[in-house]
């Protein structure tokens, strides 16, 4: 298994200590090493090997070796590997979830936590490729309208939401001046330029 890490996250740690919500960040790093770990966990359950870990500036990103098994068995459009790839998407999100409720069950006052949990699963719910909202979006469009809809789809709500969310920060922005918004929206926006770089080259590849 390989291990990656992505130079940017010390470029976060500086700017989130200069910024004084280190302790923000640390938070939100050890809970996002846990939403990754539900996938793990998931993928496991499911029968496919963790190939490559990559440690980035909010969590950790994992990648699987995936079962040749899987793509010879058909759902509709796609095979049984993209119904995975759904369930393995929502444990993350869950793991977040039920981190939550533990901590409302048992009437803890760990406001933070709470706080922090709520903040990743609702930005990993986004449906913005690749997160998992993204993820499991593009998987349920390729099981019933095929893998080309699915990367065209994906495409168009991955480049409207962003703009949307950029919209909606900016005016959040001026109103609590809260430099930490700016920096999520930044990464989130290196995510979708990259992948419109790479939505491009594969659609290059499915014209010729």
């Amino acid at each position: 298994m390989r291990l990656r890490i992505d130079l940017k996250i010390f470029v976060f740690l500086l700017l989130f200590y200069l910024t004084k919500q280190i302790e923000i960040y640390s938070t939100i790093m050890f809970f996002c090493i846990l939403h990754e770990l539900g996938h793990i966990c998931m993928g496991i359950i499911l029968g496919l090997k963790p190939e490559k870990i990559e440690i980035m500036p909010f969590g950790l990103s994992v990648a699987f070796k995936l079962n040749t098994k899987d793509y010879n068995k058909k759902i509709k459009n796609a095979n049984l590997l993209e119904l995975k790839k759904i369930v393995i998407a929502i444990a993350g999100p869950i793991t977040n979830l039920i981190i939550i409720l533990f901590y409302i069950f048992l009437n803890k006052s760990e406001i933070n936590i709470i706080y922090a949990n709520l903040l990743i699963m609702l930005f990993n719910i986004i449906p913005i490729f690749p997160l998992d909202g993204g993820r499991i979006l593009k998987s349920i469009i390729h099981i019933f309208w095929g893998y080309t809809k699915s990367i065209e789809c994906i495409h168009i709500f991955s480049n409207i939401t962003i703009i949307v969310l950029t919209l909606i920060s900016s005016i959040v922005i001026l109103k609590i001046h809260n430099i930490a918004i700016l920096i999520i929206l930044i990464y989130l926006w290196t995510l979708v330029i990259k992948e419109n770089k790479r939505y491009e080259n594969v659609k290059q590849f499915l014209e010729k």
